[in-house]
């Protein structure tokens, strides 16, 4: 099982938190067990395998912190979701949603792009290309607005000649520096 195919249950266990009122706790208990991805496996590919220890820890991990932070993240979903109101966005698209920005706010072992881009992948899986452009405008514009320190940083080299570590800037912004006749840069 990858960390997709984790994160993909955890998505599956948010959704289903949707339903009635069950804490994170009552559905990792009732829903990640043997027996259950047993029965699963019948109806999903994505059940047949039962997750290892380290991958159960992660699908705990986002299931327990979404349901603590639902509040946190469904007012970010709300703040960068313009002209929409969170409830008329589809229930497996705010599942995935509540899922990246908790990866992008806790889990600072999953690049930033990481996790945007399993969430767009996801969401294409289950909703129409205009949701995952949706889900994908608003997780970028999360990361660059809410944590713009993470992941966007260019990268430091040292240079060839004097050894001195330069930035690297990214393609298609190179930046020049001229000078005008007094010395003084423009």
């Amino acid at each position: 099982m990858t960390r997709n195919n984790a994160r993909e249950i955890a998505v599956h266990l948010v959704f289903s938190m949707e339903f009635g009122s069950r804490s994170g706790d009552e559905v990792l208990e009732s829903e990640l067990s043997r027996e259950r991805f047993a029965a699963l496996s019948q109806e999903t590919p994505l059940y047949t395998q039962y997750p290892n220890e380290k991958q159960r820890e992660y699908i705990q991990t986002l299931v327990h912190g979404i349901d603590e932070h639902g509040e946190e993240l469904d007012g970010y979903i709300s703040r960068y979701a313009v002209g929409w109101s969170l409830h008329r966005i589809p229930r497996m698209a705010r599942a995935i949603l509540r899922t990246a920005l908790y990866e992008l706010l806790y889990m600072p072992d999953v690049p930033n792009a990481s996790a945007i881009d399993a969430a767009v992948e996801l969401t294409k899986k289950y909703e129409p290309q205009e949701v995952a452009a949706f889900v994908n405008g608003i997780l970028g514009t999360f990361a660059r607005t809410e944590l713009p320190d993470q992941g966007n940083q260019p990268e430091k080299e040292p240079d060839a000649q004097s050894g001195e570590a330069s930035v690297e800037e990214p393609a298609g912004e190179a930046h020049t520096v001229q000078e005008t006749s007094s010395g003084e840069e423009a």
